[in-house]
């Protein structure tokens, strides 16, 4: 959407194309590799899940791409008022059933929503909470309670007995096979039971794992369990016979879906605990040793290293969520992962694609394909817990944190928005074109800017940005935002129909401001700076230019580069020479160029030293002025990254300091048999250090009286045993480094 010239030199005509997000990927790289403009055109670019997940959605679905299109039509059915909602099942006259934890000291309740929408509790039952309800093929309603597991049977009249006890403290998951048997998931036993017709059960199958944690039945009557903590997926067959289908890298097989072919789609949460002891492999029931399958493939399954999800709330689990497909002769594919959501459930939706409702968040993702997903729903509540199919494509989601439930599609929402993230321009900025890749017909983009990073407070209201076809790109519209100049700003999208949008890119100019220098400070005499380092040629393109991994998300050209810190700094002796450093910043991020004078503290005019200077330092070779009293002003400009006649100065003049390059001067030298005598005197520094030998020996180090080199003159009277015809040699240094020698003959 914007090329290679638009990026780096701000040029008003663009030849946008097709290849728009490599074209400014590029330009983006080589803005980089460049001295930085910064009061040029700047872009904020979004278009992909990261960027864009950073906003609100609102019946507006995002793709893994990076995509923004209309989701699914959601309706609020039902608000139940308990905190949970763990299971949802259909009826076939479409009545709708969901069963979840209690408001406090009351029972454990069973909803049921009727096809017209009417709601109701159905019946309550002991126990804290409902983490599984199926109905059967005659229409008859069962839920599990937790914890100390029991089966009820509930009355389509609202009450309640119970059907099956397995003695088990948690039940997770029931579920029908096509002969009516009720089976039904355990913990903290891990054991499967199956309960014929009337209520008669037993242990069908004993996973050897910690909690039997989810349950699905395929088209052949075989039994998937998903276990806890060992990460299991297994297949029973309906004698009873397991086989370990898949051990995850996680350790809660929590969601489990059967497409029809025969394809498993498993969910799995939390990374397990490292180093856990192994414990028997699953086997089947009532017969305790192993299965052959499993005692072939020696498969170990870890002893649980953890008690079993807390009945009142999710659980706490680090390491999000992956999604396993197997494939109908076993062979089993990662399909989607996740660092922080937590899957819950997972359904099909009409053409067969997986729905996973997940935490915490409150989202329903779509799997595409084995590279794309979608994030087709984002509700307030922060849980997807269960979902189960309706009529006519219908899907009906239950919630935890509040328990709702939802009805969701068959078809789109009439309208949605998405509102950005807030960019933070970090100047006072005048706003340019926005730019928008994708199905522009659909699409409507207002904006609002303000001066405080809340958008709630005192901003402008939304501006439409009225957009125009790009020539030059099929699927671009442009058009010029009105937001008033300010630091911050966000846009929103309204989507209708078909209307979609995959990559927004709006262009700002920031205000230029004065670059202000805060110190300048005049080195130890007699020292310099490293040379400076040769500028490069001045070149429009770079020699190279590095390109961020496939995938990774280019910087905006929002903030302004930062310059490093001050850092320590190296100086050589170099006699004469006067180096001076300045601390300097501008808060566009523009290359300052300086300009550096000099006068006596008693002139009135600036001689010029250097100009156009790039470092923040010079030095100056004292030797060319006379012995007294300086001051240095420093001028910087923000010329190098601003129009002609738009750029602005700052100047600072430093503190007085002295040159003098004079040395000390010896007078009154004498030398008798036990004794050096002498005065010295400097015109403009202290005398600060003092030798004599005698017929050119080793030099000595000699005190002034009173022991204190503080002043400009210094007697010296000297102790030495001295005859006559010796030379005796005296050496006086100043401040400034200026050395003077005298000597005498004693007589």
């Amino acid at each position: 959407m914007k090329t290679f010239r638009s990026v780096i030199a701000a040029a008003p005509n663009r030849a946008a194309t097709e290849g728009s997000g490599l074209l400014l990927l590029l330009a983006l790289a080589i803005a980089l590799c460049l001295p930085a403009f910064a009061v040029e055109t700047k872009y904020w670019q979004e278009n992909d899940e990261a960027a864009f997940d950073k906003g609100t959605l609102k019946n507006v679905a995002l793709r893994s791409d990076g995509r923004l299109s209309l989701a699914p039509e959601v309706k609020e059915v039902y608000d139940t008022s308990v905190p949970y909602l763990w299971s949802i099942a259909r009826d076939s006259r479409g009545n709708v059933y969901a069963g979840g934890g209690s408001s406090g000291n009351d029972n454990a309740k069973v909803f049921e929503i009727s096809p017209g929408g009417k709601a109701k509790v159905l019946a309550s039952v002991p126990g804290l909470e409902i983490h599984a309800v199926a109905v059967n093929a005659r229409d008859e309603i069962f839920a599990a309670i937790n914890p100390d597991g029991k089966v009820w049977l509930i009355g389509h009249d609202g009450k309640a007995q119970v059907y099956f006890d397995p003695h088990a403290r948690y039940i997770w998951a029931l579920a029908f096979d096509s002969h009516g048997n009720l089976y039904v998931a355990t913990g903290d036993e891990g054991k499967v039971f199956r309960v014929a017709p009337g209520g008669k059960g037993s242990v069908f199958f004993n996973s050897q794992d910690t909690n039997a944690r989810s349950l699905a039945i395929d088209k052949d009557d075989n039994v998937i369990v998903g276990t806890d903590p060992s990460g299991l997926i297994l297949r029973v067959s309906p004698s009873g016979t397991g086989f370990v289908l898949y051990e995850s890298a996680r350790k809660e097989v929590s969601a489990l879906a059967i497409g029809s072919n025969g394809t498993i789609y498993a969910a799995a949460n939390g990374m397990k605990q490292p180093g856990a002891p192994a414990a028997a492999p699953p086997q089947a029931a009532p017969p305790p040793a192993p299965s052959a399958a499993m005692a072939q493939l020696g498969v170990k399954v870890a002893t649980p290293a953890a008690p079993p999800p807390a009945p009142l709330g999710p659980p706490t689990l680090a390491g999000g969520s992956e999604v396993y497909r197997i494939e109908p002769d076993g062979s089993p594919h990662r399909v989607w992962t996740s660092p922080q959501s937590l899957v819950y459930a997972i359904a099909l939706d009409a053409n067969g694609l997986p729905l996973l409702g997940t935490g915490n968040s409150g989202r329903v993702y779509r799997l595409d394909n084995d590279i794309l997903s979608t994030i087709l729903l984002d509700v307030p509540p922060t849980q997807i817990t269960a979902f189960v199919p309706g009529a006519n494509g219908v899907l009906y989601a239950a919630t935890g944190n509040i328990g709702k439930i939802y009805r969701v599609g068959p078809g789109l929402s009439n309208a949605g928005t998405y509102e950005s993230e807030v960019l933070d321009a970090v100047q006072f900025s005048h706003w340019g074109q926005l730019s928008l890749q994708g199905v522009t017909q659909g699409v409507a983009v207002s904006t609002r800017s303000g001066n405080v990073n809340r958008t709630q407070n005192n901003w402008s209201a939304w501006a439409p940005v009225r957009l125009e076809p790009d020539p030059g790109c099929e699927s671009c519209a442009n058009g010029q935002v009105t937001s008033p100049a300010a630091r911050f700003i966000q846009y929103r999208l309204e989507i209708t129909g078909s209307g979609a949008a995959n990559e927004v890119d709006l262009a700002f100019l920031p205000k230029n401001v004065a670059p202000v220098i805060q110190q300048i400070e005049i080195a130890p005499a007699n020292y310099r700076f490293p040379a400076p380092v040769a500028a490069p040629p001045s070149s429009p393109s770079p020699a190279s230019i590095t390109l961020p991994a496939l995938g990774t998300r280019h910087p905006t050209s929002a903030a302004p580069i930062a310059e490093p810190a001050s850092t320590a700094q190296t100086l050589t002796y170099s006699k004469g020479i006067i180096g001076v450093r300045w601390a300097a910043t501008d808060e566009n991020g523009d290359t300052l160029f300086y300009r550096v004078e000099i006068r006596g503290t008693h002139q009135q005019t600036w001689l010029p030293l250097k100009d156009k200077v790039r470092e923040k330092y010079i030095d100056i070779d004292s030797t060319a002025f006379p012995d007294g009293e300086y001051e240095l002003r420093v001028t910087a400009s923000d010329a190098p990254g601003n129009p002609e006649g738009q750029a602005l100065t700052a100047t600072l003049v430093s503190d007085p300091f002295l040159i003098d390059n004079t040395p000390p001067v010896i007078t009154d030298l004498t030398a008798t048999r036990s004794a050096i005598r002498w005065h010295a005197r400097d015109a403009k520094s202290n005398v600060v250090r003092a030798e004599f030998n005698i017929n050119g020996g080793e030099w000595k180090m000699a005190a002034p009286v009173g022991g204190l080199f503080d002043q400009l003159n210094a007697d010296f009277d000297v102790q030495a045993s001295t005859a006559p015809g010796d030379v005796v040699a005296v050496r006086v240094t100043d401040d400034f480094d200026n050395t003077t020698v005298s000597s005498i003959v004693c007589r």
